[in-house]
């Protein structure tokens, strides 16, 4: 419940924030937002390979650091680029006005919150934590993190997968014949950081005395297994 109540908070934020800027700044902020967040759910994986390599430890720690901040920057670089390509703001209706910024400013929470719902993912923390789990819907069913995910990998599927080609997440397998399924790519990311997280810094670590106990051989006649 801990999470849903952030969540909310966060929604809240950003929608008046942004709503508080007009129906045409409501609107470039929104489109920003969702550029930016494609943006750094493309390249925070290629980036933390190229300057970790190997290295598990500072990889699991980094891959939220540099995913929060590719959004962070782009977001601020595509909407000062904006501003400065159109310093002004254009004038519509009353009743145009009030739509398109409240309705551009509470798209942008969501977004905002579906990408930080996803990047949490990534965190160096234990598998389940404050309510967050990779298997179970979250924020009161809606699974915004699963919604924005799917949204990144259609646009890495169908709108940016062009030359060189590169799909977001899962490998491409072709089952031939047997297309009684019709994908093709196999996602993998709620599950690769969940076991991730599972695996590294919130694992627990089996002591040395449960180590060196001895197990009871099997009663005769017994399966051993």
């Amino acid at each position: 419940m801990i999470l849903e109540v952030l969540l909310l908070i966060i929604l809240a934020a950003v929608t008046y924030t942004v709503a508080g800027e007009g129906a045409w700044g409501a609107a470039i902020t929104c489109i920003s937002v969702i550029l930016a967040g494609l943006f750094a759910m493309n390249f925070f994986e290629p980036i933390c390979n190229s300057l970790m390599g190997n290295d598990y430890w500072w990889q699991s720690r980094l891959d939220l650091v540099v995913l929060v901040g590719l959004f962070a920057a782009a977001v601020g670089g595509i909407r000062a680029g904006a501003d400065y390509l159109s310093p002004t703001y254009i004038g519509v209706h009353r009743m145009v006005h009030e739509g398109a910024r409240w309705g551009c400013g509470l798209l942008t929470g969501y977004v905002t919150m579906a990408f930080l719902l996803s990047a949490l993912h990534t965190a160096a923390l234990d598998r389940e934590f404050m309510g967050f789990k990779a298997e179970r819907a979250n924020f009161f069913g809606l699974s915004p993190d699963r919604q924005w995910l799917g949204f990144t990998q259609w646009t890495t599927e169908r709108v940016f997968n062009k030359s060189p080609a590169r799909i977001f997440d899962g490998p491409v397998i072709d089952l031939g014949e047997q297309g009684a399924v019709p994908n093709r790519v196999w996602p993998s990311f709620p599950i690769r950081y969940a076991t991730r997280r599972e695996r590294g810094a919130g694992a627990p670590v089996a002591t040395k005395a449960a180590a060196v106990q001895p197990v009871a051989p099997p009663k005769s006649g017994a399966p051993a297994f």
